[in-house]
């Protein structure tokens, strides 16, 4: 059965900055992955800062973010305020920025591919990091 996983948007950055593992991952894995409108709006925050690191034209840039986000199905923000409270509860106390990630799990019955330590301090939700995830390519 392949996974179902949120991707943290940290995840979308580095696939966006370097040609890695977590590119690989998004366009090879069988896996059906999901997303949150925010990340959109955080990688486009960050897109000078990307196409400087990725040293790679605007277009380039575009161009790469339709082809990662063509792979990513975007989670209704209306169904997102449905587990809200429940995510709130699971990672206030850890990172408030994070539980927007948390209730797409929750809505999606997903788990979550991120890297960042601070997802592991939950017990509410399965964490892949990218290196656990290339063992299934």
């Amino acid at each position: 059965m392949k996974p179902k996983l949120i991707v943290n948007t940290n995840r979308i950055i580095a696939a966006l900055i370097k040609d890695s593992f977590s590119r690989n991952l998004l366009y090879h894995l069988e896996a059906d992955f999901l997303g949150v409108g925010f990340s959109k709006k955080e990688v486009n925050k960050y897109k000078d800062y990307i196409i400087k690191k990725a040293k790679i034209t605007e277009q380039e840039f575009e161009n790469l973010l339709e082809k990662i986000c063509s792979r990513i199905i975007f989670i209704d923000e209306e169904l997102l305020k449905l587990y809200r409270e429940e995510a709130k509860n699971i990672m206030l106390h850890i990172d408030p920025g994070d539980v927007v990630f948390i209730a797409a799990a929750l809505a999606a019955g997903a788990d979550i591919w991120s890297d960042d330590p601070h997802f592991t301090k939950q017990k509410k939700i399965k964490v892949w990091r990218t290196a656990e995830l290339s063992n299934l390519l």
